[in-house]
Formats: C-alpha cells, sequence, structure tokens
C-alpha cells in the first residue's frame, strides 16, 4: 500500500503546485501583457468609459448599428444561452420577431439574406461582433437616419474590420461598440 500511497501523494502536490500556483501566476503575468492589463479593453468616448471591447452591449436604435441578440439582455454576470431548441415556440417568436424588426428597418431586405447572428444569440449572450455582411445589411439605414452619405458608413465599415488571426483563424468581424463610437465621431 506504500509503494502506491507515496507516489500518488506526490504526484498529487507536484500537480496542485503547477495547476494551483504556477499555471494561475502565469496567466496573470500573460495577461498583464496584454490591452487592457487583463481588465478588458475600455473604449472611451470624450475621455468618458462607454464599455469594454469584449462584452456585447446593447443598442436598438435605428441611428445605431445592432449588434448580436442576447438571451440574457447583456448582463455579464449572468452570461449564458436561453437553452431552447430550433423547434421550442418561445425561441421561434423570438426569431421571427427578431426577423420582423429586421425586415421593419431595412426596406428591400430579404429574410433569406439575413445573417444569422443578426436574429440569434450567442451561447454567453454577450457576444461582441457581428459580421461585415450584418454591418453592411445595416449600412443603408444609418445613413439615411444620420443624413450621411452612404459611402461614408461603408468606408467606416472596412476601416473597422478585424481580420482573421494571421489571416487564416476565424472571420472577419467588427465590434459593435468600436463601430457605434467611430459612427459617432464621423457624425459630429
Amino acid at each position: 500500500m506504500k509503494k502506491y500511497l507515496l507516489p500518488s501523494i506526490r504526484i498529487t502536490l507536484v500537480f496542485t503546485v503547477i495547476l494551483c500556483v504556477l499555471y494561475p501566476l502565469f496567466i496573470s503575468f500573460a495577461a498583464k501583457l496584454s490591452k487592457g492589463q487583463g481588465s478588458g479593453e475600455k473604449l472611451e468616448l470624450n475621455g468618458k468609459v462607454v464599455g469594454y471591447k469584449q462584452l456585447g452591449q446593447s443598442f436598438n436604435k435605428p441611428q445605431y448599428f445592432w449588434g448580436r441578440p442576447s438571451a440574457v439582455n447583456y448582463n455579464a454576470a449572468g452570461s449564458g444561452g436561453s437553452n431552447k431548441g430550433p423547434t421550442n415556440a418561445d425561441y421561434l417568436k423570438e426569431v421571427n420577431n427578431r426577423v420582423d424588426t429586421l425586415l421593419k428597418y431595412h426596406h428591400g431586405l430579404q429574410k433569406s439574406d439575413i445573417p444569422a447572428e443578426l436574429i440569434t444569440a450567442s451561447g454567453s449572450g454577450l457576444d461582441p461582433n457581428i459580421s461585415v455582411e450584418g454591418a453592411k445589411i445595416q449600412a443603408k439605414r444609418i445613413a439615411q437616419y444620420r443624413q450621411i452619405p452612404l459611402s461614408k458608413v461603408m468606408k467606416l465599415i472596412d476601416v473597422q474590420t478585424e481580420q482573421p488571426l494571421l489571416g487564416l483563424f476565424g472571420p472577419s468581424k467588427i465590434n459593435v461598440l468600436s463601430l457605434n463610437i467611430a459612427l459617432d465621431q464621423i457624425s459630429k
């Protein structure tokens, strides 16, 4: 019994030190090297913090770009999805309401042209990004409500587009909060 008990205790202690002390220290050190020093990248407008780049926010006014819907009302303390399946009547009603809202504000838009991220909530409920297509679909509405040229809005979308990591990993995306801050700045 001693033959197995002492080595197992030693291994447990070694892995406890590695996984409970060294690994968290390494991650904390690496986070301090990132933007925001591990506290998240704060976005400011006129010297005032308006949000964090990594957290989605609710934008529902027609003069702003809309982000991905949230099943938790963008509550970072209660991150999570709705866990409703594609055959759930409540879920289907929510999705259809989102489709109807998009069609109401985007004349000429076809239901089949709506990107999924504009009508379905993310798994965390806090997704801060939309696809380039999701932003371009909204560009005409933004230009009309803000009374600025559509070409100016499209250029802003191009400037705000984040390319995949190393050009390989993941799709191109746009951070909705960053895009709306830039939109406010060009609309002045």
